[in-house]
């Protein structure tokens, strides 16, 4: 018998399946805890992604919604059912919003958390609970650093912000914002050529050859109105029932020896010129048509109505081609960097500019709401001009370019640095 066990430990044959099974459970649970990793990275990649894509929604909900909170999660819930691709249900009690607070850095904040629980196909049969899988990301709103010199103010996804056509030609040293959602926010198209730091819109921005920018930055944030706080006042209006005119006597004072400021109509005739001494000149209900030559320093010409109704008529801004526009916005004042300021209860009024080599506004042209046509012949020199619009059409026939310096640079126009190009980030 000692003989047989002796000879039988001796003997190696078997000795590689004897190992193989000592080894195998080893090997099923390294190849099961590799698979349930696997599959849990997956998840969690997943999870986090819907994570991602949730909170940027929720950012982009508060800023169309002035930072309210009142839609977002209706927004994050419907992201995501768009998003969420793990094939899991979430979590009872989930997806958790938050909102931290803002800070000069960070705008809109959304937070949002998921979780999900599922049994892994080896570790499960190990584990009384599932694991919970669970993913936080957190998006703002984060200022950009573009100086904005040409702004839509359009907020109808059914109307484009910015049109430019024909063979307009435009040189900026700052950027282009439209605040319309239309898939069409912003195109340039025609042999028009446009180029800017940037253009950026709340919409979609047509691509293509005309663009001549550093950066494309579509669905952005909508920026605020620069001159929402600026409004015309009745009583600083003192109104003479005549047109101001090239034949205007600017000296006229009434009984109480108060000089005139405010008058039924604005007309320059061709070849003719108005020189209008530093002030505010307000144009009540009426049209300011310029056929001839107008000049002033340090001005702002309001469009509005000394009558405070809401339907009050208010008049439109037309220059002709032939007119040569020379006007300085005040550095000053309520109305400082605003040159031509149309009251905001024109609301379809159409504007047009017909400027040629020699025309120059520095400072803002505002008209909130109501387009404005700008068909320019080109300009020789860079000009401290702001175009802020309902919506803007820019035309020419000419390849001279119109050219714009950012605000940064106008300081003795008074200009408003609109800082625009705001991003939707993941910051946590």
């Amino acid at each position: 018998m000692f003989n047989f066990l002796r000879k039988l430990f001796k003997d190696k044959r078997g000795n590689a399946l004897i190992i193989a099974a000592a080894a195998m459970p080893l090997m099923i649970g390294s190849a099961g805890l590799a698979t349930d990793t696997i599959q849990w990275a997956m998840w969690k990649r997943q999870l986090q992604r819907a994570a991602d894509s949730a909170a940027i929604a929720g950012v982009y909900d508060r800023a169309n919604n002035s930072g309210l909170t009142s839609t977002t999660s209706t927004a994050v819930s419907h992201d995501l059912s768009l998003n969420q691709h793990t094939g899991l249900s979430l979590q009872a009690g989930y997806p958790q919003i938050s909102y931290p607070t803002d800070t000069t850095t960070k705008v809109d904040q959304v937070t949002v958390t998921l979780a999900v629980q599922r049994k892994l196909s080896f570790s499960g049969m190990f584990m009384t609970n599932p694991p919970l899988i669970k993913t936080t990301a957190t998006a703002a709103s984060v200022p950009g650093t573009d100086d904005m010199c040409v702004l839509s103010l359009e907020n109808n996804a059914a109307t484009t912000g910015i049109s430019i056509t024909g063979n307009a030609g435009m040189e900026l040293d700052c950027s282009l914002m439209s605040n319309s959602p239309s898939n069409n926010s912003a195109y340039a198209k025609g042999s028009s050529t446009v180029t800017a730091n940037s253009v950026a819109a709340v919409g979609g921005i047509q691509q293509s050859s005309n663009w001549n920018v550093q950066t494309y930055q579509p669905y952005s944030p909508a920026l605020a109105d620069p001159f929402a706080n600026v409004n015309p006042v009745a009583s600083d209006m003192n109104c003479k029932s005549a047109a101001l005119s090239e034949t205007t006597n600017l000296a006229l004072t009434d009984a109480s020896g108060k000089k005139y400021n405010c008058f039924s109509s604005l007309s320059v005739s061709p070849n003719k010129t108005l020189t209008l001494p530093d002030g505010t000149y307000y144009i009540n209900g009426g049209d300011a048509f310029i056929q001839g030559n107008i000049t002033c320093s340090s001005c702002t010409i309001v469009l509005t109505n000394s009558s405070t109704a809401s339907n009050a008529t208010i008049g439109s801004f037309k220059v002709n081609a032939t007119a040569n526009i020379n006007l300085n916005a005040p550095a000053s004042g309520t109305y400082k960097g605003i040159a031509i300021f149309q009251d905001r209860r024109a609301t379809n009024n159409s504007n047009k500019i017909n400027g040629n080599s020699s025309s120059i506004i520095n400072g803002a042209v505002y008209f909130p709401k109501s387009s404005l046509d700008y068909n320019g012949t080109g300009t020789s020199s860079a000009t401290c001009t702001q175009l802020v619009a309902r919506d803007l059409t820019f035309s020419g026939n000419s390849s001279t370019s119109n050219k714009f310096k950012k605000a940064a640079n106008c300081a003795a126009y008074g200009n408003t640095i609109i800082q625009g190009g705001k991003r939707v980030r993941l910051v946590a």
